[in-house]
């Protein structure tokens, strides 16, 4: 309370500045009003337990800016009040709305040279608007015109200013026991009494320009003030209240900001988290209360919550304790509040408003780099003094859409790229397929993508893929970790779709989701934009194994290689690893086997189960897959078709199964099990020792193909 409630005071006197001397009473007492209500109310609702909140700087940057806009414009005293109690208001309810929508998460997300140029520019306006009265100018006086003019300086304001300004940057290094706002303040209020020793017109409380002036805080006075308040508002017609948005808006933002920070600090301080949502409603419930009140918006502080902190507060109920003992000592200390000298606040508030500026970032001009990054803080901080803090909001908006468009172009939207040759599918191809693959991998052409692909990203892509495509006949667009697509990018693909079918090539697209982290269902709006499911447009597979598949046919087909007809029964003679066996052995092998029919989406064998048997695929095709227990999913291996064979490893070495594997469509098959096997080896060993060399040099193939795919794992 001893660092906040002064800080409060002197933000509220510094809020009704414009209006003239006589209402730095009533700036104080909204101080007050905001420190009690802000610091009861917020950390009851809130959802960061240790915070501490009161009137902050912001606030009081963004009000009297308001306050002195709304006087130029031909506002009366009374109207101008009622406009800031307005403002406070609509500025907690919004902080309500943000927390109830989650909102907590994306104020976090304001890049930071944003977040330094508006709390940087709030720095600099609370110390220009602090020049007059660390003077002690007269109200005629513009604060620019008397800074260059030491005949207009008053000596007793700036002695008490620098003594209190002095003293506030010395304490800490003397003691922590007491704030140093509070020893600041008393260091000001003793050299204005001293000063009162050589001009006793110092010490008087009546037409005093150099103190705050008469104030009361009896429950009486408030509840005038907020009658008051209520029945100005019959001036505020909708045109009046429209102008108030901005303001509302703009203090909104500010103080979630100011909050928010501060709990980021704090959870690094104390190894917590905070509920960021929660803490936004808190916020604006101890706004709204503050408001209807009479009282000035806050936020949480990071003066008093280091505090807090400091002195042991762990709890909801320091917080609670901050505003209570506000509000006790407001009722104490009454009237002698209105005796604290102007120039002392004002010292307080220049060493406030220097603490805000962000020096360090001066040292982004020295790189290249980072030069953007301190335009965009020159820009928000030269806008809230060339204009207000109403229109940096407005500045920091854009400049934040333009730093996010520049990270994304930074970053590649291309995951990965790889040709045919390189990645293959997980359908098993015979050794004259693989030969012709090998030949003609580069015609395919897989591009994994991630991230937004936006107007921002599309020509990087387009530029990407552009010279890959001359050489391509099939682009695959893997799309598993993109998280948006506007109609820029579909309008890209377009193009690129029909350039490749110009030469007679194909736009695939696999893993299309169906919802993104947006809400967005791609393969519904790709639908709808004409970009699949129609002649000549992109085809969609499910996944990118299914993409290769339909790409490796499409591969084999062009290089003339027969196939088996769906139809056809391949002849053990036909199967491709027992075709260089010569046919004598081969008619002394046939005995052994055995022809077996599967249905479509039978199994044949399941993991782990019992089982030596060697499977030839006469007709049909086979799935492998792990089932994942945790999951209940299946991870897929491997597919094989006719003329191919699987179960190679329990018939060699006789173990149990690894993996499931399931009929697609009706299956024929050759079978062949072990111990029928070593009965012919022992009769005719030559014929095993051919069959034996056959199974392992297809089986190092495999091996082959599955350690690059491993490696390929590991790099990808």
């Amino acid at each position: 309370m001893l660092v906040a409630l002064p800080s409060a005071i002197a933000f509220g006197v510094a809020m009704y500045a414009p209006l003239g001397p006589g209402f730095l009473g009533a700036g104080a007492l909204v101080g007050i009003i905001g420190t009690v209500a802000v610091g009861l109310l917020a950390p009851a609702l809130g959802g960061a337990p240790r915070l501490i909140s009161a009137p902050c700087a912001p606030a009081a940057a963004v009000m009297a800016a308001l306050c002195a806009r709304l006087l130029a414009g031909g506002a009366s005293a009374e109207s101008v009040i009622v406009s800031l109690v307005l403002v406070g208001l609509f500025s907690g309810i919004l902080q309500a709305v943000y927390g109830a929508l989650g909102g907590g998460r994306l104020i976090k997300y304001i890049p930071y040279p944003v977040v330094t140029g508006y709390m940087s520019g709030v720095g600099l306006l609370i110390m220009f608007k602090q020049i007059g009265p660390f003077l002690g100018l007269a109200k005629e006086v513009s604060p620019l015109a008397g800074l260059f003019s030491p005949g207009a300086w008053q000596w007793p304001a700036l002695c008490v200013a620098l003594v209190t300004v002095a003293v506030t940057v010395a304490a800490p290094r003397l003691t922590k026991k007491v704030p140093a706002a509070i020893l600041g303040l008393a260091a000001g209020i003793a050299a204005h009494f001293a000063a009162g020793l050589v001009r006793p017109q110092l010490l008087a409380l009546e037409a005093n320009p150099f103190i705050i002036g008469v104030i009361s805080t009896s429950p009486g006075v408030i509840f005038k003030g907020i009658v008051s308040n209520f029945g100005a508002l019959r001036l505020m017609g909708a045109r009046e209240i429209y102008l108030l948005v901005g303001p509302a808006l703009t203090l909104s933002v500010l103080l979630s900001i100011d909050t928010l920070k501060t709990c980021v600090v704090t959870d690094s301080l104390v190894r917590s988290r905070h509920d960021s949502n929660r803490e936004l409603t808190g916020q604006g419930a101890g706004n709204i209360a503050s408001a209807l009140l009479g009282g000035m918006p806050g936020a949480g502080t990071m003066g008093a919550t280091m505090v807090s902190l400091a002195s042991g507060g762990r709890t909801r109920g320091a917080g609670l304790f901050e505003g209570a003992f506000a509000l006790i000592a407001a009722l104490a200390l009454g009237s002698a509040i209105g005796r604290i000298p102007l120039a002392a606040l004002a010292g307080i508030l220049v060493v406030v408003g220097v603490r805000m500026i962000d020096r360090s970032s001066v040292r982004l001009v020295l790189r290249r780099a980072t030069m953007l990054d301190f335009a965009v803080i020159v820009a928000v901080v030269g806008t809230a003094l060339a204009v207000d803090l109403i229109a940096a909001a407005g500045v920091g908006i854009a400049l934040s859409i333009l730093l996010f468009i520049r990270e994304q172009m930074r970053s590649s939207v291309i995951r990965r790229k790889a040709t045919g040759a390189e990645l293959s599918s997980t359908q098993q191809r015979l050794p004259g397929e693989r030969a012709a693959l090998t030949a003609r991998g580069a015609e395919t052409l897989v591009v994994e993508l991630q991230g937004s692909l936006f107007f921002g990203t599309t020509d990087q892509l387009f530029l990407e893929i552009e010279s890959d495509m001359r050489s391509c006949r099939r682009l695959i667009l893997d799309m598993r970790r993109v998280t948006s697509v506007d109609f820029t990018a579909v309008h890209m693909l377009e193009q690129v779709g029909a350039m490749l079918a110009e030469r007679g090539g194909s736009l695939v697209f696999s893993h299309l989701p169906v919802s993104l982290p947006t809400g967005q269902d791609l393969r519904a709006y790709f639908k709808h934009l004409k970009l699949t499911h129609h002649e000549g447009a992109g085809r969609v597979f499910e996944t990118l194994h299914d993409a290769l598949e339909w790409a490796e046919d499409c591969a084999i087909e062009e290089a003339g290689l027969e196939r088996p007809a769906p139809e056809e029964l391949l002849d053990l003679s036909q199967i491709d690893f027992l075709r260089e066996i010569d046919s004598a052995s081969l008619e002394g092998l046939r005995s052994v086997f055995v022809e077996r029919h599967v249905e479509a989406g039978k199994h044949l064998f399941a993991r782990n189960g019992q089982g030596e048997e060697l499977f030839l695929i006469r007709r049909g095709r086979v799935r492998i897959v792990l089932p994942l227990k945790e999951t209940h999913r299946q991870h897929h291996l491997a597919v094989f078709g006719p003329g191919d064979f699987f179960g190679e490893v329990a018939f060699l070495v006789r173990a149990l199964r690894t993996a499931d594997a399931i009929a697609l469509i009706d299956t024929d098959l050759y079978v062949i099990g072990r111990e029928a096997f070593d009965a012919i080896s022992r009769r005719d060993p030559a014929v095993s020792a051919v069959f034996y060399q056959r199974l392992a040099s297809v089986e190092a193939v495999r091996l082959r193909e599955a350690d690059r795919e491993l490696r390929r794992l590991q790099d990808s």
